[in-house]
């Protein structure tokens, strides 16, 4: 006995309590169906069983979403067996001992079967019939109707909700960290209503059970009563047909609560107020319609023949409800005094140096009816989404842009905005607060009804929707964001694209004072002993000019120390910079080891190219019929390219990789020309189209 009680310390001491407890209460529950218990035990058990499904009705109706209750799918599993197995013991129970009188199988039992039925078993069987029906025909099979659904429209939406994570973090909207958990609340809700949608067949099949138990106690107990007891039929048709009702009503209420709790969880609808709180708002929070349900109600109690107390009670009760619902709205609608100020008399003043204000270098205008999205006062969602924006490209391309400066213009429309370089527009749009643009990536499995637009940002296809079709959109493949998000995406993407003209001097010299904390000696031989700050800031556009990120400014500013004493070119120390962080432009394009799969120049295309490049410089001897079937070539390599979904990169001799650049860039934007030089030794390169076999 000594060493068992120490066994059961040590793995109480091992596992715990809290993980104890559930393979405790499978084995409690399991032993129930083998072992025979006394009729208080049934009626703890029985307690416990109804106790335990108010519980979970009452959790239930107060989460705010349903992943809050994941337990839940697990939580109807266990319930049933615990029913069943309550079943199993009281039947053995009934049949033993049901000769002896109505309280053999204890008194939960005996209550249900008297108290609630009267006594009358025909009255018992039809009430349980009923609430069979109610809980297989309505309840269990509509809540899985509705998981099921759910579980199909979740599985669809996926890859809509997950290219709408990928936009807000590529956007700077979030983190790495936000992502992965939304990426994973993606996933439990789609494993959450597959579940249930498994789990409602438990209950269905529960209810099935609990009709073929009463069946099988009611013919059970004629024959135990009649053959082995010495009963006549009447007494043990009504001893253990009452007994039967009993079991069978102890355990479908418990199951039409546990029924009622999983529909209330399936067929919720928004995640910021619970069930109680929906009901309330969204039920008697117009004084309007609860006044016209009070007219409707008293008419009907001034017919004759109807019971016009209770009517008119009723009526009266609704009347009173809606005003003080009315009285509650004017009291809080009422605007508080505001003392106004007596104007200051103006004074006509000279003009000044500070009537001359200087042009931001990035300004976004907007319409009176966004201006909630950028007011302070409002906390508006714009505004953190600017914030973190910023915050973002300073990571990802290596330095600190301007601010950006907002400010309302009442000559837009009240809906539209445009985004202002130096003082001149880049680019404009419209957005929708209150709405939300679905936008389509190219293979949607359905039409949203709303207003047809495009993405400001991309030009893709898309429509401004209500709110409510939220869900339909993610599932037909849409990517579904609010209008905070498509103005700041389209401020991402342009300040992305014009990154070159926003790096000025007093950027570049914030980026070095910056990097001298770190390394100071570095910084000085280079500006000003090798350079001049200048030379350095056209370096560093002609990088991002072609979306080279300058976050390692240890590598740019050691190639350029190795190379400023041989030249001052701006051009010739971008290729050496290049050089320098080719392993860096190789992998953004083929992340990992993947093999570099390129566009390639025909060698006769090639060797003519590099003689006008040496003849002429800058590449001006090329012969115009030349150049238009060069770049027409190049399209069409470039579009077989992004069709198969590899990067357009051409890989070409260092000597014409700028020419080249800057010739194409214009006609394609997505394509990158890197030299020979760049690539790493250990890359393996292989050859896909070449450009220029048909000149």
């Amino acid at each position: 006995m000594a060493s068992a009680s120490m066994v059961l310390q040590d793995v109480f001491v091992r596992f715990g309590q809290r993980q104890l407890a559930g393979p405790v209460l499978i084995l409690l529950i399991l032993a129930m169906m083998v072992l025979p218990l006394p009729a208080f035990v049934l009626d703890l058990f029985f307690t416990f069983n109804i106790a335990i499904s108010v519980i979970v009705m009452l959790v239930a109706m107060s989460v705010i979403k349903p992943l809050d209750f994941s337990v839940f799918p697990t939580v109807l599993l266990v319930t049933t067996l615990l029913r069943l197995s309550l079943n199993v013991a009281s039947t053995r129970v009934v049949l033993l001992e049901g000769h002896t009188g109505p309280g053999a199988a204890g008194r939960v039992i005996e209550a249900f079967g008297h108290f609630l039925v009267g006594g009358n078993y025909a009255v018992g069987l039809v009430v349980f019939t009923i609430l069979v029906v109610i809980n297989f025909v309505v309840i269990t099979k509509g809540a899985g109707r509705v998981a099921e659904v759910a579980a199909r429209f979740t599985l669809d939406a996926m890859p809509g909700k997950q290219m709408a994570i990928d936009a807000d973090l590529n956007a700077g909207l979030i983190g790495e960290d936000d992502a992965r958990k939304r990426r994973a609340t993606i996933a439990e809700e789609a494993d959450f209503f597959g579940s249930m949608d498994g789990a409602s067949k438990f209950v269905r099949g529960d209810a099935v059970a609990g009709i073929l138990i009463m069946l099988i106690n009611v013919i059970g107990g004629l024959f135990v009563g009649v053959l082995q007891h010495n009963l006549d039929i009447g007494t043990a048709a009504k001893t253990y047909t009452l007994l039967t009702i009993g079991d069978g009503l102890v355990a479908q209420i418990p199951a039409l609560i546990i029924s009622i709790a999983a529909g209330m969880v399936v067929t919720r609808v928004g995640d910021a107020q619970d069930v109680s709180q929906q009901f309330m708002v969204q039920l008697f929070s117009d004084a309007k319609l609860l006044y016209l349900t009070a007219a409707i109600i008293g008419l009907l109690g001034l017919i004759p023949g109807m019971p016009n107390f209770v009517f008119l009670l009723l009526a009266a009760g609704l009347a009173a409800m809606a005003w003080k619902i009315e009285k509650r709205s004017r009291t809080s609608a009422a605007p508080a005094p505001v003392a106004v100020a007596p104007a200051a008399p103006r004074e006509a003043q000279e003009a000044s140096w500070a009537d001359v204000t200087p042009v931001d270098v990035l300004g976004l205008e907007v319409g009176y009816r966004l201006i909630p999205l950028v007011d302070k006062g409002q906390d508006g969602e714009l505004l953190r989404r600017i914030r973190g924006l910023r915050k973002k490209f300073a990571q990802e391309v290596g330095f600190l842009v301007s601010p950006v400066h907002i400010r309302d213009n009442l000559e837009l429309k009240p809906n539209a905005y445009k985004i202002l370089l130096k003082g001149v527009e880049i680019g404009d749009g419209e957005a929708f607060p209150g709405s939300l643009l679905a936008i389509n990536p190219g293979r949607v499995a359905g039409q949203v009804p709303g207003t047809a637009t495009r993405d400001p940002a991309f030009g893709l296809p898309a429509v401004w929707i209500e709110p409510t079709l939220r869900e339909q959109a993610q599932a037909y493949g849409y990517t579904v964001v609010d209008a905070s998000t498509v103005t700041a995406t389209h401020l991402n993407h342009l300040i992305l694209s014009h990154a070159a003209e926003l790096l000025g001097r007093q950027e570049t010299q914030a980026l070095l004072d910056h990097l001298a904390k770190e390394m100071p000696k570095l910084v000085e031989d280079v500006v000003p002993k090798a350079m001049p700050l200048g030379v350095l800031q056209k370096v560093l556009r002609n990088l991002l000019e072609e979306s080279v990120p300058i976050r390692d400014m240890r590598t740019i500013i050691e190639a350029l120390a190795d190379s400023a004493p041989r030249s001052q070119d701006p051009e010739v120390l971008t290729a050496q910079v290049r050089i320098a962080l080719g392993r860096s432009i190789v992998q953004d394009l083929y992340p990992g080891g993947a093999e570099m799969q390129v566009m390639s120049l025909d060698p006769q295309l090639e060797r003519v190219l590099v003689q006008a490049v040496a003849g002429g410089g800058d590449g001006a001897g090329i012969e115009p019929g030349l150049a238009d079937t060069l770049l027409r070539e190049a399209v069409a390599a470039a579009q077989r390219q992004e069709s198969v979904g590899l990067p357009s990169v051409l890989l070409v001799p260092a000597s014409l990789r700028t020419l080249l650049s800057r010739f194409l860039r214009r006609s394609i934007n997505q394509l990158k020309v890197i030299a020979h030089s760049e690539v790493p030794e250990n890359r393996i390169i292989k050859v896909t189209s070449i450009i220029g076999g048909r000149v």
